[in-house]
Protein backbone atom coordinates (compact mmCIF):
# COMPACT_ATOMS: atom_id res chain seq x y z
CA UNK A 1 0.00 0.00 0.00
CA UNK A 2 2.86 2.39 0.70
CA UNK A 3 3.98 2.05 -2.92
CA UNK A 4 0.55 3.04 -4.23
CA UNK A 5 0.48 6.04 -1.89
CA UNK A 6 3.96 7.17 -2.92
CA UNK A 7 3.24 6.70 -6.62
CA UNK A 8 -0.02 8.63 -6.32
CA UNK A 9 1.69 11.45 -4.42
CA UNK A 10 4.44 11.67 -7.05
CA UNK A 11 1.86 11.67 -9.85
CA UNK A 12 0.12 14.57 -8.11
CA UNK A 13 3.41 16.47 -7.71
CA UNK A 14 4.29 15.94 -11.38
CA UNK A 15 0.77 16.95 -12.43
CA UNK A 16 1.01 20.16 -10.40
CA UNK A 17 4.38 20.92 -12.00
CA UNK A 18 2.91 20.26 -15.44
CA UNK A 19 -0.14 22.48 -14.89
CA UNK A 20 1.90 25.29 -13.27
CA UNK A 21 4.28 25.29 -16.22
CA UNK A 22 1.37 25.33 -18.67
CA UNK A 23 -0.23 28.19 -16.76
CA UNK A 24 3.02 30.18 -16.79
CA UNK A 25 3.32 29.73 -20.55
CA UNK A 26 -0.34 30.72 -21.00
CA UNK A 27 0.23 33.90 -19.03
CA UNK A 28 3.38 34.82 -20.94
CA UNK A 29 2.42 33.93 -24.50
CA UNK A 30 -0.86 34.44 -26.33
CA UNK A 31 0.12 33.72 -29.89
CA UNK A 32 -0.22 31.08 -32.50
CA UNK A 33 0.16 27.54 -31.13
CA UNK A 34 0.02 28.69 -27.50
CA UNK A 35 -1.95 25.60 -26.52
CA UNK A 36 0.68 23.29 -27.98
CA UNK A 37 3.62 25.25 -26.57
CA UNK A 38 2.14 25.13 -23.08
CA UNK A 39 1.28 21.42 -23.32
CA UNK A 40 4.76 20.46 -24.56
CA UNK A 41 6.48 22.59 -21.92
CA UNK A 42 4.32 21.17 -19.15
CA UNK A 43 4.97 17.66 -20.41
CA UNK A 44 8.73 18.11 -20.15
CA UNK A 45 8.48 19.52 -16.63
CA UNK A 46 6.19 16.69 -15.51
CA UNK A 47 8.41 14.09 -17.18
CA UNK A 48 11.58 15.31 -15.47
CA UNK A 49 9.95 15.52 -12.05
CA UNK A 50 8.25 12.13 -12.36
CA UNK A 51 11.41 10.39 -13.61
CA UNK A 52 13.51 11.65 -10.72
CA UNK A 53 10.92 10.63 -8.13
CA UNK A 54 10.06 7.27 -9.71
CA UNK A 55 13.61 6.09 -10.22
CA UNK A 56 14.63 6.92 -6.66
CA UNK A 57 11.55 6.17 -4.57
CA UNK A 58 9.36 3.78 -6.58
CA UNK A 59 11.84 1.58 -8.40
CA UNK A 60 14.90 2.31 -6.20
CA UNK A 61 17.15 2.52 -9.25
CA UNK A 62 20.77 3.42 -8.62
CA UNK A 63 22.57 4.48 -11.74
CA UNK A 64 26.10 3.30 -12.40
CA UNK A 65 26.81 6.55 -14.22
CA UNK A 66 25.48 9.30 -16.40
CA UNK A 67 25.36 7.08 -19.50
CA UNK A 68 23.22 4.44 -17.81
CA UNK A 69 20.96 7.09 -16.30
CA UNK A 70 20.60 8.73 -19.73
CA UNK A 71 19.72 5.42 -21.35
CA UNK A 72 17.17 4.70 -18.62
CA UNK A 73 15.65 8.18 -19.07
CA UNK A 74 15.31 7.64 -22.83
CA UNK A 75 13.61 4.28 -22.28
CA UNK A 76 11.39 5.81 -19.56
CA UNK A 77 10.47 8.67 -21.90
CA UNK A 78 9.74 6.37 -24.83
CA UNK A 79 7.31 4.38 -22.66
CA UNK A 80 5.47 7.65 -22.12
CA UNK A 81 4.79 8.42 -25.79
CA UNK A 82 1.42 6.65 -25.96
CA UNK A 83 0.39 7.89 -22.53
CA UNK A 84 1.34 11.43 -23.52
CA UNK A 85 -0.93 11.25 -26.55
CA UNK A 86 -3.76 10.13 -24.29
CA UNK A 87 -3.10 13.02 -21.91
CA UNK A 88 -2.86 15.54 -24.76
CA UNK A 89 -5.96 14.14 -26.44
CA UNK A 90 -8.09 14.47 -23.32
CA UNK A 91 -6.76 17.96 -22.60
CA UNK A 92 -7.40 19.12 -26.18
CA UNK A 93 -10.86 17.55 -26.18
CA UNK A 94 -11.75 19.49 -23.02
CA UNK A 95 -10.26 22.67 -24.50
CA UNK A 96 -12.22 22.25 -27.73
CA UNK A 97 -15.47 21.28 -25.98
CA UNK A 98 -15.56 23.76 -23.11
CA UNK A 99 -13.28 26.55 -24.38
CA UNK A 100 -12.15 27.59 -20.89
CA UNK A 101 -8.75 27.26 -19.25
CA UNK A 102 -10.07 25.65 -16.02
CA UNK A 103 -11.88 22.94 -17.99
CA UNK A 104 -8.82 22.44 -20.19
CA UNK A 105 -6.75 21.87 -17.04
CA UNK A 106 -9.38 19.47 -15.73
CA UNK A 107 -8.98 17.53 -18.98
CA UNK A 108 -5.22 17.57 -18.42
CA UNK A 109 -5.61 16.16 -14.92
CA UNK A 110 -7.93 13.41 -16.15
CA UNK A 111 -5.62 12.58 -19.06
CA UNK A 112 -2.56 12.57 -16.83
CA UNK A 113 -4.29 10.32 -14.31
CA UNK A 114 -5.07 7.76 -16.99
CA UNK A 115 -1.59 8.11 -18.44
CA UNK A 116 0.23 7.72 -15.14
CA UNK A 117 -1.64 4.52 -14.33
CA UNK A 118 -0.68 3.11 -17.74
CA UNK A 119 2.87 4.43 -17.44
CA UNK A 120 3.45 2.61 -14.17
CA UNK A 121 2.42 -0.67 -15.80
CA UNK A 122 4.85 -0.07 -18.68
CA UNK A 123 7.70 1.11 -16.47
CA UNK A 124 7.59 -1.84 -14.11
CA UNK A 125 7.49 -4.28 -17.04
CA UNK A 126 9.98 -2.69 -19.44
CA UNK A 127 12.04 0.10 -17.85
CA UNK A 128 12.74 -0.96 -14.27
CA UNK A 129 11.79 -4.66 -14.44
CA UNK A 130 14.89 -5.85 -12.58
CA UNK A 131 14.23 -3.38 -9.74
CA UNK A 132 10.62 -4.34 -8.93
Amino acid sequence: MALVTKYTLFAIIATIGNILCQDAINRLYHGQYDLYLSMISGTFVGLAVKYMLDKKYIFVFKSEGLLQDGQKFILYSSMGVVTTFIFWGVEMAFDYTFKTIPMRYLGAVIGLSIGYWMKYQLDKRFVFRQYV
